[in-house]
């Protein structure tokens, strides 16, 4: 394979998915309105509006956080014809190029129930990546692009009652 052809890293989905988000909040932001409506007029049930106040900044804080996940990583060929580059794609359209030299580890967590896996990746300077839940890659790949990083697979620390972890 030519090495603009490997692919290290291949999330299953890697779309925003911004329009259940938006009709999630648009319809959260609706009943917050009505119950403000209802509720502010002579009554001690304030609590219900700070719930969804919650959950709406929840709901902002995992999008941003989202948008910066991994949903694909390729070894690509470098400016100089002799170096390779490591090019990371992120949910939000983001593309990163990076040295596969500064690679520090790399970890696969397996899925204990669903056979998909997810990426952690530190890059220089300690930055961790997340990837968006993909196919387990395979481990001599990474290895052989990032020679200085640490490789390393595991199954995930949680799991479904009545299935070993």
């Amino acid at each position: 394979m030519a090495a603009g052809e490997d692919l290290l890293w291949d999330a299953r989905d890697k779309g925003m998915q911004m329009v259940p988000r938006l009709w999630r909040l648009g319809v959260t932001a609706g009943v917050l309105g009505f119950l403000a409506l209802l509720l502010l007029v002579d009554s001690h049930a304030v609590w219900a509006l700070y719930a969804g106040a919650l959950y709406l900044i929840a709901e902002i804080v995992y999008w941003a956080w989202d948008r910066g996940r991994l949903v694909e990583a390729r070894i690509v060929a470098g400016e100089d014809e002799g170096t390779a580059r490591i090019r990371l794609r992120r949910v939000g359209g983001r593309i990163s190029e990076h040295d596969p030299r500064r690679v520090t580890r790399v970890l696969v967590i397996h899925d204990n129930v669903l056979d998909q896996a997810a990426l952690r990746l530190r890059v220089h300077k300690g930055r961790l990546l997340f990837g968006r839940p993909g196919r387990a890659p395979a481990l001599a790949a990474w290895r052989q692009a990032c020679p200085n990083a640490e490789v390393g697979d595991r199954a995930a620390r949680w799991g479904m009652p009545g299935v070993p972890d």
